[in-house]
Protein backbone atom coordinates (compact mmCIF):
# COMPACT_ATOMS: atom_id res chain seq x y z
CA UNK A 1 0.00 0.00 0.00
CA UNK A 2 1.63 3.44 -1.14
CA UNK A 3 1.38 5.91 2.00
CA UNK A 4 -0.40 8.96 1.85
CA UNK A 5 0.01 12.18 3.85
CA UNK A 6 -1.80 11.19 7.39
CA UNK A 7 -3.45 14.61 8.76
CA UNK A 8 -6.04 12.69 10.97
CA UNK A 9 -6.16 9.35 13.36
CA UNK A 10 -9.57 7.06 13.59
CA UNK A 11 -8.49 4.58 16.01
CA UNK A 12 -10.64 1.23 17.31
CA UNK A 13 -11.61 0.93 20.71
CA UNK A 14 -11.45 -2.75 22.08
CA UNK A 15 -8.04 -4.58 21.98
CA UNK A 16 -6.46 -1.34 20.26
CA UNK A 17 -6.55 1.50 22.88
CA UNK A 18 -7.92 -0.89 25.54
CA UNK A 19 -8.88 -4.51 26.85
CA UNK A 20 -12.13 -5.60 27.41
CA UNK A 21 -12.92 -8.86 28.89
CA UNK A 22 -16.66 -9.63 28.77
CA UNK A 23 -16.79 -12.53 31.50
CA UNK A 24 -15.80 -9.42 33.85
CA UNK A 25 -18.56 -6.98 32.78
CA UNK A 26 -21.49 -10.16 32.52
CA UNK A 27 -20.04 -11.42 36.06
CA UNK A 28 -20.53 -7.42 37.17
CA UNK A 29 -24.03 -7.32 36.07
CA UNK A 30 -25.13 -10.70 37.45
CA UNK A 31 -23.70 -9.59 41.13
CA UNK A 32 -26.06 -6.63 40.58
CA UNK A 33 -28.91 -8.65 39.48
CA UNK A 34 -28.49 -11.25 41.83
CA UNK A 35 -28.48 -13.67 39.57
CA UNK A 36 -25.98 -16.14 37.31
CA UNK A 37 -23.66 -15.70 35.44
CA UNK A 38 -24.62 -18.00 32.42
CA UNK A 39 -28.51 -15.90 32.29
CA UNK A 40 -26.71 -12.77 32.52
CA UNK A 41 -24.62 -14.25 29.00
CA UNK A 42 -27.73 -15.34 27.36
CA UNK A 43 -29.75 -12.19 27.83
CA UNK A 44 -26.99 -10.28 26.54
CA UNK A 45 -25.40 -11.87 23.46
CA UNK A 46 -27.66 -14.89 23.25
CA UNK A 47 -30.53 -13.52 22.08
CA UNK A 48 -29.09 -10.49 20.10
CA UNK A 49 -29.60 -7.04 21.77
CA UNK A 50 -26.07 -6.42 22.20
CA UNK A 51 -25.46 -6.68 18.28
CA UNK A 52 -28.30 -4.79 17.62
CA UNK A 53 -27.87 -1.98 19.80
CA UNK A 54 -24.49 -1.44 18.42
CA UNK A 55 -25.80 -1.17 15.08
CA UNK A 56 -28.34 1.25 15.93
CA UNK A 57 -31.19 -0.77 15.85
CA UNK A 58 -32.50 -0.03 19.31
CA UNK A 59 -32.70 3.02 21.59
CA UNK A 60 -30.78 2.93 24.53
CA UNK A 61 -33.86 2.84 27.01
CA UNK A 62 -35.42 -0.34 25.24
CA UNK A 63 -32.02 -1.96 24.91
CA UNK A 64 -31.08 -1.81 28.78
CA UNK A 65 -35.26 -3.41 29.42
CA UNK A 66 -34.18 -6.12 27.43
CA UNK A 67 -31.50 -7.65 29.54
CA UNK A 68 -33.01 -6.72 32.52
CA UNK A 69 -36.58 -8.64 31.33
CA UNK A 70 -34.86 -11.60 30.70
CA UNK A 71 -32.80 -12.17 33.76
CA UNK A 72 -35.62 -10.31 36.07
CA UNK A 73 -34.10 -7.24 37.59
CA UNK A 74 -33.45 -3.91 36.35
CA UNK A 75 -30.95 -2.79 34.52
CA UNK A 76 -30.39 1.09 34.28
CA UNK A 77 -27.72 3.15 32.59
CA UNK A 78 -25.70 3.42 35.62
CA UNK A 79 -25.25 -0.36 36.59
CA UNK A 80 -24.62 -1.09 32.83
CA UNK A 81 -21.62 1.10 32.43
CA UNK A 82 -19.97 0.46 35.90
CA UNK A 83 -19.95 -3.23 34.44
CA UNK A 84 -18.41 -2.03 31.12
CA UNK A 85 -15.87 -0.09 33.05
CA UNK A 86 -15.20 -2.91 35.16
CA UNK A 87 -14.18 -4.92 32.75
CA UNK A 88 -12.46 -2.12 30.11
CA UNK A 89 -8.49 -1.19 31.03
CA UNK A 90 -6.66 1.56 28.64
CA UNK A 91 -3.64 -0.45 27.35
CA UNK A 92 -0.62 1.90 28.58
CA UNK A 93 1.87 0.75 25.93
CA UNK A 94 -1.19 2.38 23.15
CA UNK A 95 -1.67 5.56 25.70
CA UNK A 96 1.77 6.39 25.78
CA UNK A 97 2.29 5.83 22.00
CA UNK A 98 -0.76 8.30 21.13
CA UNK A 99 0.72 10.74 23.69
CA UNK A 100 3.77 10.83 22.26
CA UNK A 101 2.27 12.15 18.72
CA UNK A 102 2.27 15.50 17.31
CA UNK A 103 -0.65 16.96 19.56
CA UNK A 104 -1.65 19.08 16.54
CA UNK A 105 -2.96 15.66 14.76
CA UNK A 106 -6.59 14.96 15.38
CA UNK A 107 -8.08 11.68 17.20
CA UNK A 108 -10.99 10.52 17.01
CA UNK A 109 -12.67 6.33 18.06
CA UNK A 110 -14.72 4.18 16.31
CA UNK A 111 -15.81 1.43 17.37
CA UNK A 112 -18.58 -0.94 17.05
CA UNK A 113 -20.20 0.51 20.24
CA UNK A 114 -23.77 1.83 21.36
CA UNK A 115 -24.64 5.15 22.09
CA UNK A 116 -23.71 4.73 26.12
CA UNK A 117 -20.46 3.93 25.00
CA UNK A 118 -19.73 7.66 23.83
CA UNK A 119 -19.67 8.07 27.33
CA UNK A 120 -17.38 5.36 28.91
CA UNK A 121 -14.43 5.35 25.86
CA UNK A 122 -13.12 9.45 27.48
CA UNK A 123 -13.20 7.74 30.98
CA UNK A 124 -11.29 4.38 29.83
CA UNK A 125 -8.59 6.40 28.41
CA UNK A 126 -8.42 9.32 30.47
CA UNK A 127 -4.98 10.30 29.48
CA UNK A 128 -6.42 11.15 25.87
CA UNK A 129 -9.59 12.27 26.66
CA UNK A 130 -8.26 15.82 25.72
CA UNK A 131 -6.70 14.72 22.30
CA UNK A 132 -10.36 12.93 21.42
CA UNK A 133 -12.08 16.35 22.34
CA UNK A 134 -15.52 14.28 22.65
CA UNK A 135 -14.88 12.87 18.78
CA UNK A 136 -16.42 9.14 19.46
CA UNK A 137 -18.64 8.57 16.99
CA UNK A 138 -19.85 5.02 18.16
CA UNK A 139 -21.26 3.08 15.59
CA UNK A 140 -24.94 2.67 17.15
CA UNK A 141 -25.08 6.24 16.82
CA UNK A 142 -24.18 6.26 12.91
CA UNK A 143 -26.86 3.59 12.10
CA UNK A 144 -24.77 0.75 11.27
CA UNK A 145 -21.58 -1.43 12.30
CA UNK A 146 -17.93 -1.52 10.88
CA UNK A 147 -17.17 -2.80 8.59
CA UNK A 148 -19.60 -1.57 6.54
CA UNK A 149 -17.77 1.31 4.25
CA UNK A 150 -21.19 3.64 4.81
CA UNK A 151 -20.13 3.71 8.48
CA UNK A 152 -16.52 5.25 8.31
CA UNK A 153 -18.07 7.60 5.67
CA UNK A 154 -20.85 8.94 8.45
CA UNK A 155 -18.29 9.04 10.90
CA UNK A 156 -15.88 10.88 8.82
CA UNK A 157 -18.70 13.56 7.89
CA UNK A 158 -19.64 13.59 11.63
CA UNK A 159 -15.88 14.53 12.18
CA UNK A 160 -15.68 17.06 9.29
CA UNK A 161 -12.38 14.59 7.92
CA UNK A 162 -11.55 13.74 4.29
CA UNK A 163 -11.15 10.18 4.09
CA UNK A 164 -8.26 10.45 1.71
CA UNK A 165 -5.66 11.71 4.27
CA UNK A 166 -6.99 9.32 7.25
CA UNK A 167 -5.60 6.68 9.35
CA UNK A 168 -8.15 4.07 10.69
CA UNK A 169 -6.03 1.24 12.58
CA UNK A 170 -8.37 -2.12 14.02
CA UNK A 171 -7.43 -5.23 15.60
CA UNK A 172 -9.64 -6.93 13.29
CA UNK A 173 -7.90 -6.99 9.04
CA UNK A 174 -12.60 -7.16 8.19
CA UNK A 175 -12.66 -4.12 9.84
CA UNK A 176 -9.27 -2.65 7.95
CA UNK A 177 -10.73 -4.12 4.64
CA UNK A 178 -14.06 -2.10 4.97
CA UNK A 179 -12.33 1.46 6.09
CA UNK A 180 -10.07 0.93 2.55
CA UNK A 181 -12.99 0.26 0.67
CA UNK A 182 -14.49 4.01 2.06
CA UNK A 183 -11.69 5.32 0.76
CA UNK A 184 -9.28 5.48 4.24
CA UNK A 185 -5.53 4.62 4.88
CA UNK A 186 -6.10 1.75 6.68
CA UNK A 187 -4.44 -1.34 8.75
CA UNK A 188 -4.41 -3.26 11.28
CA UNK A 189 -2.67 -4.11 14.63
CA UNK A 190 -2.69 -7.66 14.71
CA UNK A 191 -2.29 -9.94 11.30
CA UNK A 192 0.19 -12.22 10.30
CA UNK A 193 3.05 -9.97 10.47
CA UNK A 194 2.20 -9.44 13.98
CA UNK A 195 1.98 -5.36 13.24
CA UNK A 196 1.60 -3.66 16.42
CA UNK A 197 0.42 0.14 17.11
CA UNK A 198 3.74 1.50 17.20
CA UNK A 199 5.23 -0.09 13.88
CA UNK A 200 1.80 1.61 12.43
CA UNK A 201 2.18 4.49 13.61
CA UNK A 202 6.03 5.00 12.57
CA UNK A 203 5.17 3.17 8.66
CA UNK A 204 3.16 5.69 8.26
CA UNK A 205 5.46 8.66 9.46
CA UNK A 206 3.57 9.56 12.57
CA UNK A 207 6.11 8.67 15.03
Amino acid sequence: MRLRSVRQLLLDFDNVLAHYRREVRVARLAAHAATTFDRVWQALYGSGPEARYDAGEVATADYLRMPGEAIGAEVDAQAWLAARMAATRADPGAMSRLLALDPALPMAVLGNNGELMADAIPCVVAPLALRLACRVPCSGVLGGRKPEPRVYLYALDRLGWSAADTLFVDDLFGNVRGARCAGLQADTVRDPRTLTLGRVLKRCRLA
